[in-house]
């Protein structure tokens, strides 16, 4: 068996009879443009058409990427996870692919020496999902299956070799899944997992200072490089390669790159080789490389980045890129307040729906000096022109945003989500008390106003003044 690394958490594992193409993320542009590779791909995604299958984790556009897949023969079978919602099935198969989805766990033929298996981060128990998300979203009387989760983890074996790839699923919550396969299968040759933080944190907090970002910059990789290591404890792997979540900032977040807890490879290696014991070998390929699980041999040995170099492709390749919706004219104050009826509607029903409560106020600044104030207790919206933080004694979150992007985002999913748009940093966010509150995020996702009704209003109130 040959696993070759490609980009993030792009790689080809091919046995001896298949293979399967796993997260093509393979050319830039993700999460609204601002997510790009480094070093640049010196392929392209018509270069793996030969495939047998793709395998897609989950629905975050550095593992499901429309741009790379549309440019792939859709005749190849994508093969996803049987998820409770519809959303990853349906856009692949948007795309012209076949979606095949295969239930929690079942084994299923790559060919006549090769299998895989799919297991759902949350090993498909709500109650595992709602110790860390709050699952009380979760249908106790639905009559289906499927996990609550948006993370799946695959099994890649044949007669000889087993390769675990987990590609973003997060520790504890996959524990329960990741015992299942090393019970089924013993003795582990290569695992695949995170290392670094695919996250907006902490580059987007927008009051932090120079060297708080760079202490918690510090704390997070320290933080996903421990979890990791449970992963390796708990397989016990002949082999593994950390991989995924690494990714550069482009255009006008490029300043921030140096914020982003994607630390360099080979201090990551440096870590991993000190924590980890003689009988499991540290696998760091640069890209297009491969390692043969059979023998360990590579086909090169790994080369670390140029930093200097690096930082140069940022400041003269990368920073001058627009974002998607730069090209977009400006919304007017009268667009915006046509869409806020229906979008806090909608996020009140989230709120409810999952349990959440707080005094804190969301600060949403629109245009023309006028900001958007959300309670997150029920208690409604209203607008305000003199902004004052000191007004807000029970807490706030003030989210910054390109008002072009926020009109995407107030029209709806079809052009925006609020959950990519954070994890792609374009939100700048500052929060007092300084903490992190799950549910408002969670609820905020549904702060949009998608439908027919409501575009016909904010067409109307395009055309109108203010």
């Amino acid at each position: 068996m040959q696993v070759t690394y490609l980009e993030s958490a792009a790689v080809l594992i091919e046995t001896e009879d298949t293979s399967v193409l796993c997260d093509p993320w393979l050319v830039d542009g993700a999460y609204y443009g601002s997510w790009a590779h480094y070093p640049d791909p010196d392929f392209e995604p018509e270069d793996f058409d030969d495939v047998d299958y793709i395998y897609v984790s989950h629905v975050h556009p550095d593992h499901f990427h429309p741009g790379s897949l549309e440019r792939m023969d859709d005749s190849i079978p994508v093969l996803i996870h049987d998820y409770r919602w519809d959303y990853l099935r349906e856009a692949v198969e948007e795309l012209g692919f076949e979606a095949i989805e295969l239930p929690h766990a079942e084994r299923f033929a790559l060919g006549d020496e090769s299998h895989i298996q799919i297991l759902a981060a949350d090993g498909c128990d709500p109650e595992l999902c709602g110790n860390f998300f709050g699952c009380s979203w979760y249908d106790k009387e639905a009559d289906q299956d499927g996990s609550t989760q948006v993370d799946s983890m695959a099994v890649i074996a044949d007669s000889e070799e087993t390769v675990v790839n987990t590609n973003d699923c997060p520790y504890p919550i996959a524990e329960s899944s990741c015992k299942k396969i090393k019970a089924e299968y013993g003795d582990i040759d290569l695992l695949a997992h995170q290392y670094s933080a695919a996250q907006f944190y902490p580059q987007a907090v927008t009051n932090y200072t120079h060297e708080q970002k760079i202490e918690e910059r510090d704390r997070v990789i320290r933080e996903k490089h421990e979890l990791a290591l449970n992963f390796i404890d708990l397989f016990e792997p002949s082999y593994y390669l950390p991989f995924a979540g690494e990714y550069v900032l482009a255009g006008d977040l490029a300043h921030l790159n140096e914020y982003t807890a994607n630390p360099p490879r080979i201090q990551a290696r440096e870590f991993f080789e000190a924590n980890t014991g003689p009988d499991h070998e540290c696998v760091f390929l640069n890209s297009g490389e491969h390692i043969d699980v059979t023998t360990g041999e590579r086909s090169a040995p790994f080369e670390p980045i140029d930093q200097d170099a690096k930082r140069r492709y940022i400041e003269d390749e990368l920073a001058p890129r627009e974002f998607t919706y730069e090209s977009d004219p400006l919304p007017t104050l009268r667009e915006f307040r046509a869409y806020v009826p229906l979008a806090y509607e909608n996020m009140e029903g989230k709120r409810a729906n999952i349990g959440f409560e707080s005094d804190t106020t969301v600060l949403l600044p629109l245009v023309d000096d006028t900001c958007l104030e959300l309670s997150m207790d029920g208690s409604g919206f209203s607008y305000t022109r003199s902004l004052d933080l000191d007004d807000y004694d029970d807490g706030w979150v003030k989210m910054d945003v390109d008002p072009r992007l926020l009109r995407r985002l107030f029209e709806g999913p079809h052009r925006a989500y609020w959950a990519d748009a954070k994890i792609g940093s374009h939100i700048g966010i500052s929060k007092e008390p300084d903490i992190y509150e799950r549910g408002l995020y969670n609820a905020l996702g549904e702060f949009h106003a998608d439908g027919a009704d409501v575009q016909a209003t904010a067409s109307h109130a395009r055309a109108g003044s203010d």
